[in-house]
């Protein structure tokens, strides 16, 4: 059985290097490419799409996670393998809570791309080791994960947002963003905005 891939980066030299990979498989069939994730959720919607290999920034527009939202919230629509730069808790957590089936770094070798491509096909979740590594980490200490809204916040803070404008952003109340930030300084156990910024960026919690 042939699996139809469709390739959503808005680099095409990067589309390129994958198209050149995953040609090589026998069974892969490199159906489509999209340059935003708008377009590929419209190809995705066509139905003749297996697996969408789906990077996670597009620049403005649909983010990634979006548009695996929107892919796999369709009954019977195609799985989504994200294939990004970026491994912070704040990117993996959003994508696994779109419906990804999978999540690999842009530096994976050749067989684990497609070794993951395959995975996903089958309905099976494929992460990459980096990737399983952090969520155990998060499974293993619980009450000292920050969660996903908080990470939002978090991430909101770093981009140099005021409580005004996250919670605006977010749609949430002023005094419940207080209330994340509250939580953020404990868990990460700082005393200020800048800091726990500066934690987060370390921790690979958040991009910067």
């Amino acid at each position: 059985m042939t699996i139809r891939l469709l390739l959503a980066d808005d680099h095409p030299v990067v589309r390129a290097g994958l198209r050149a990979v995953l040609d090589t498989e026998p069974d892969f069939a490199v159906v489509a490419e999209a340059a935003t994730a708008e377009r590929a959720v419209e190809l995705a919607a066509a139905g003749d799409v297996d697996v969408v290999l789906m990077d996670l920034q597009f620049g403005p527009g649909m983010h990634g996670s979006e548009a695996t939202a929107a892919i796999t919230g369709v009954p019977g629509g195609p799985k989504v393998l994200v294939l990004t730069t970026y491994d912070t808790d704040a990117d993996i957590l959003a994508a696994v809570e779109a419906g990804a089936s999978g999540y690999l770094l842009k530096d994976a070798p050749p067989e684990e791309l497609a070794a993951a491509v395959r995975t996903a096909a089958a309905g099976q979740s494929a992460l990459a080791p980096a990737v399983a590594h952090r969520l155990m980490d998060r499974m293993r200490t619980p009450a000292e994960a920050l969660t996903k809204r908080e990470l939002e916040v978090l991430q909101l803070v770093g981009e140099g947002l005021s409580n005004q404008q996250i919670s605006k952003a977010l749609f949430l109340s002023q005094a419940t963003v207080k209330s994340h930030l509250v939580h953020i300084f404990a868990k990460l156990g700082v005393d200020s905005r800048t800091a726990a910024v500066a934690t987060a960026t370390a921790r690979r919690l958040i991009r910067r």
